[in-house]
């Protein structure tokens, strides 16, 4: 099988896709995120000093490419002799990659933003519920935007190359804030700053489930919201809409599953790392939560994590209850009404 004409079609595809979307970041993330792709692109170790003009220079060239790239279709993708295959046909795609040690993703990750890579497969792993983990090694061709897992039917993708870039866009953000908090205690109990490489390999083995606890959480909570939900959220066009919808599902995924995991088995590094990530909407929707994390921190045995843990899970499943049932109602013109939903001190989980 010819790899590079398969690999440049992808990667184009993802140029299209960021050329699209890229605008859609915050002008720091943007920033940031382009570092660290320019990082991966020209094939530097994490943390390589940048020179300010090669870089600039290349951010220039990039965006008069994703000028000429904004209006184009997707490109089919080549595979084989004579054969040819839709981006988003990852499953017929994937039966022919995996045999050769390869796995190709394509998925939404917003309102009609969708992300694509392909990559190696390190191994293959059945989970509860039937599951399948693909974990992915090196990757070949990547959007801008790289989640370092996601659900996919009845696969669970696990990007450690996204993982760890990820992770180091998280550390160096540390550096620049100086400021207590959950990932300057994973920096502390990894060792991150004694030696972020070192440290590294253990970390991403060992935080690679709490992402993986998460999408199982995902998988489970799918049973019942499904196949209403993923209409649902086809039919959104406003991003904070579609980012609030998003948030009430991760929290039913880790209120129900991941920190009811991590709490049962004690594991206080897991803890932090979770609420590492905890921010943005996920907070807005569930303040107090931060408050029984503090409490935690402070000793109480998990006593209040545990109590919010239960009230949250009861709380955004009743909420998702209410999303759906705008969708049936108003179908097409539901999005005015889920909106105003999620906006609502309703939405809020208080704890």
């Amino acid at each position: 099988m010819k790899l590079q004409p398969l690999i440049e079609a992808v990667q184009t595809n993802c140029h299209i896709a960021d050329a699209r979307h890229a605008a859609d970041l915050s002008l720091c993330t943007f920033l940031l995120q382009m570092r660290e792709f320019y990082r991966w692109e020209k094939g530097l170790p994490l943390g390589a000093a940048l020179s300010r003009e090669a870089v600039g220079q290349w951010l220039a060239r990039r965006e008069a490419h994703w000028a000429d790239l904004e209006d184009r279709d997707f490109v089919r993708l080549p595979v084989g002799e004579g054969s040819e295959f839709d981006a988003f046909d990852v499953a017929a795609l994937n039966a022919l990659l995996q045999p050769h040690g390869l796995v190709y993703g394509a998925g939404l990750v917003g309102p009609q933003r969708p992300v694509f890579f392909i990559a190696e497969l390190d191994h293959l792993q059945t989970l509860d519920d039937g599951v399948t983990l693909q974990v992915c090694g090196r990757e070949f061709a990547r959007s801008l935007l790289a989640p370092p897992a996601a659900l996919q039917g009845e696969r669970i993708v696990l990007r450690r190359e996204s993982m760890a870039r990820w992770l180091w866009e998280k550390f160096e953000a540390l550096g620049l804030k100086k400021l207590d908090g959950p990932f300057r205690a994973v920096s502390r109990a990894y060792g991150l700053e004694e030696d972020f490489h070192a440290a590294l390999p253990r970390l991403l083995d060992e935080q690679s489930r709490t992402l993986v606890l998460h999408e199982l959480g995902e998988h489970r909570a799918g049973r019942w919201l499904e196949p209403g939900w993923a209409a649902m959220r086809l039919a959104l066009q406003d991003r904070r809409t579609e980012l609030l919808v998003r948030a009430v599902r991760d929290h039913i995924a880790d209120f129900t599953h991941t920190l009811p995991t991590l709490l049962a088995e004690g594991s206080a590094a897991s803890i932090h790392f979770w609420f590492a990530g905890f921010d943005g909407l996920r907070r807005q929707l569930f303040p107090t939560l931060v408050d029984a994390y503090q409490a935690w921190c402070a000793g109480d045995a998990g006593r209040a994590l545990q109590a919010h843990t239960g009230r949250g899970a009861l709380h955004f499943t009743r909420l998702a209850e209410q999303v759906l049932a705008l969708h049936a109602q108003h179908a097409a013109a539901a999005e005015t009404h889920i909106e105003a939903l999620l906006s609502s001190s309703q939405a809020v989980c208080r704890g």
